[in-house]
């Protein structure tokens, strides 16, 4: 049985989820751009962060040291050695942040660099480098098992589509303004999940470099200089949907440390869980922390735009297996490019568990039932789908017997301590 877990504990009390693993990836970057030592605190630490941090060792020669929930990341004087005969390899694990948010980095000088992943990562879509690296004086290069970038990037206008991943947007923000000259980024389509660019913004600008804003999209001066800094990482609103969402099934569990002045995209799930009809109170403990309550009856169907927040859809999809009627939740077809298929996962797993739950294009049709009646389900090696397992067996009446339930350590390498803990 070591391969299945029996979900039949759920949370109770006052939850703090992790700090934001997107916020985390971006810091830890900015850092490694910068000369001298940043000190990043509340540090989320999980497989997807550990791999941007080997990443920005490998490319940018910095040293990182992690004590508790604190990471220090350190860079000497002068640029790493260039030498366009030396060749890096970076692991990216399965993380796609830090595969699309280091590809222009490994691009700012003339070294060769290997990129390698694990699951779907190598498949996931990269046309929009691939096109625009040439143009801008670069390559990059699909081989078995592997993506290779060479040549260095130059500065001026690049043409990106907006509406594949904003990690594209986020990654040449990251590099551009290490350039000579200024450049633009343009966007020929609209920008999807534009929130997480504003996060990639706001965190360069706490390292001292600042973007600004044009009609077609962005302005970025060359020349400019991350500075070192000490940042705080405030707690995920992704992960902690999770938690909010039990506590709307019934649970009796408060969500702590969340930033109601958020840019997190994902804080869209308050706004969610109050379209169904909860009621969403905050605190504060004894400690100045604020505490979020969901008080929620009987939940109303609801239609969700996944467009703008696709990691926000598991938990949901969950939600409404329990709505008093029809929900859909549409535009989601990028959930079909992540660890996962995730509509697929979702239709699948829920309604092994007695969901009524149907896959149409890049849209999932869900009718509400009282309960599940529980039984097997595979997390299909996704952190979030296997999330939204335990999710659901709150109101399954049979245990649910998970297979594949190690993977929330990409993520949130804590969460069955949490979700099967009692913090009362």
């Amino acid at each position: 049985m070591e391969d299945i877990k029996i979900i039949s504990r759920f949370p109770k009390g006052v939850i703090t989820p992790p700090p934001s693993k997107s916020l985390t990836h971006r810091a830890v970057i900015c850092a490694s751009l910068a000369q001298g030592e940043s000190v990043i605190e509340n540090f989320s630490r999980s497989l997807d962060t550990e791999a941007t941090i080997r990443g920005v060792e490998a490319l940018r020669g910095v040293d990182t040291d992690i004590c508790g929930d604190t990471l220090r990341v350190a860079r000497s004087a002068g640029e790493p050695d260039a030498s366009r005969d030396s060749v890096r390899t970076v692991d990216c694990g399965e993380s796609g942040s830090t595969l699309r948010f280091l590809l222009p980095i490994a691009a700012l000088d003339e070294r060769q660099t290997i990129f390698t992943g694990h699951g779907r990562l190598l498949d996931r879509p990269l046309g929009a480098y691939a096109q625009i690296f040439p143009e801008m004086g670069a390559l990059l290069i699909r081989a078995p098992e592997r993506i290779v970038a060479r040549g260095r990037l130059k500065s001026g206008v690049y043409n990106l589509p907006g509406d594949v991943s904003s990690q594209f947007v986020s990654g040449l923000l990251f590099a551009l303004p290490l350039l000579e000259g200024d450049s633009e980024i343009r966007l020929t389509t609209q920008l999807e999940s534009a929130q997480y660019v504003d996060l990639t913004i706001d965190i360069m600008r706490r390292f001292g470099v600042e973007v600004g804003r044009s009609a077609a999209g962005y302005m970025v001066k060359g020349g400019a200089n991350y500075r070192p800094t000490a940042c705080r990482i405030e707690t995920d609103y992704s992960q902690a949907a999770f938690f909010l969402a039990s506590a709307a099934l019934g649970c009796d569990v408060r969500v702590a440390g969340l930033n109601p002045d958020s840019l997190q995209g994902d804080m869209a799930i308050l706004r969610v869980l109050r379209d169904m009809g909860a009621e969403v109170l905050w605190s504060e403990d004894g400690e100045g922390r604020k505490i979020v309550s969901i008080d929620a009856d009987l939940l109303s169907p609801i239609t969700v735009d996944a467009r703008e927040i696709p990691d926000l859809v598991p938990p949901i999809a969950t939600l409404c297996c329990f709505c008093d009627g029809v929900s859909r939740i549409v535009n989601a077809g990028r959930l079909r490019l992540k660890e996962s298929d995730r509509l697929s996962a979702l239709r699948t797993e829920l309604s092994a568990l007695g969901a009524n739950i149907e896959e149409s294009g890049d849209s999932l049709v869900i009718t509400g039932v009282s309960g599940l009646k529980g039984g097997h389900a595979d997390s299909w090696g996704d952190h979030r789908i296997a999330m939204s397992m335990a999710l659901a067996a709150i109101r399954c009446d049979e245990p649910v017997l998970l297979s594949g339930w190690q993977s929330v350590n990409k993520s949130y390498p804590g969460f069955w301590r949490d979700f099967e803990g009692d913090r009362s």
